[in-house]
């Protein structure tokens, strides 16, 4: 008995069957093989994973260790889950440093969640199986998963491993959330570094950035829309530009952002000089809800006055669309 441990003991601590172990046992052994080797470059090797967390405190993380030929051990996979609102305040921090105008790209329809300027599928789901806070709101399971940008991130692994380590962790914690289903053949978007994707407002009509439209824009042929809001996400925004002749071939627009949950009333809440101007504000799903503009100099026949209409034709058609109340503007 003791010779065949040996022997096995022998085995696994050959190169490749080690890496193979490694990953199959990583993160509980939640993640899917062949997706955590699409993104491993080549010429690298995984060389060891952790997981854990505490279910008192509602976190559990992973992270998984790749190293390359010429470098030191680097986290291929950064893996975490939160249902406590400080941690989930604090990733939305991270998210949003300064501005709730920081780059990000959404994710496929459907998913509950957005691609964060840095890259990182943060996934924010309900958990009915942990009730509500002490303020009456209805506890959350958030997931920060990263994958490195040295590995091979623009690949549908990234969301295969990332949807798997969010339905493992909603059972791990006890959040009861229904499963998510990864989608097929989708790669992440770049925030920072994909060219935007605007289509006519007549093609973006069925979308959640649909609203432009009908919103009386002047001349609505000349304008496109860049969709980057799903009706799941936590926060998305819907840019629309105009490229003509009165703008000397560059293209100017409007950046409108939907930010919904409480923790986005640090963003509206600093002083004249930091806050978005215009904004407007709502009531969705027992939370603050909050919608703003970000508009180019001497647009085209949209004067401030114009603007602001169109900020609450936005707001209003995202409040429409979630069942939110209480619609306000501000009043600036």
């Amino acid at each position: 008995m003791a010779a065949a441990v040996l022997a096995l003991g022998g085995w696994i601590a050959q190169p490749y069957v080690h890496q193979w172990w490694v990953i199959r046992t990583a993160c509980d052994g939640v993640l899917p093989d062949g997706a955590v080797r699409d993104l491993i470059p080549e010429d690298a090797r995984v060389t060891g994973a952790e997981a854990g967390g505490v279910k008192a405190l509602g976190d559990y993380g992973c992270e998984v260790t790749v190293a390359g030929e010429h470098s030191a051990d680097w986290r291929l996979l950064s893996l975490y889950a939160y249902t406590r609102r400080d941690d989930q305040d604090r990733e939305f921090m991270a998210a949003f440093p300064d501005s709730g105008f920081a780059s990000q790209a959404a994710m496929p329809d459907g998913l509950p969640g957005f691609v964060s300027r840095s890259g990182t599928l943060q996934f924010l789901l309900p958990c009915p199986d942990l009730g509500k806070d002490a303020d009456r709101r209805q506890r959350k399971l958030l997931v920060h998963a990263g994958v490195s940008h040295s590995g091979s991130w623009r690949r549908p692994a990234s969301y295969e491993v990332a949807v798997a380590f969010v339905n493992s962790a909603s059972k791990r914690l006890g959040c009861g959330a229904e499963p998510l289903t990864a989608p097929q053949g989708v790669s992440p978007a770049d925030p920072d570094g994909d060219d935007p994707k605007p289509v006519s407002l007549a093609a973006a009509r069925d979308t959640a950035c649909g609203w432009p439209a009908g919103a009386g824009l002047p001349d609505p042929a000349g304008w496109k829309v860049d969709v980057q809001l799903t009706d799941a996400a936590p926060t998305g925004g819907c840019a629309v530009t105009v490229d003509d002749e009165t703008t000397s071939g560059r293209p100017k627009g409007m950046n409108f952002v939907a930010w919904f949950g409480d923790w986005s009333n640090r963003l509206v809440s600093g002083n004249d000089a930091d806050r978005p101007s215009p904004s407007a504000s709502a009531r969705c799903a027992g939370e603050a809800a909050h919608f703003a503009l970000d508009a180019s100099d001497d647009l085209p026949g949209v004067d401030r006055a114009e603007q602001r209409a169109l900020l609450r034709a936005f707001a209003a058609a995202q409040v429409e669309r979630r069942g939110c109340t209480g619609l306000e503007m501000d009043d600036a």
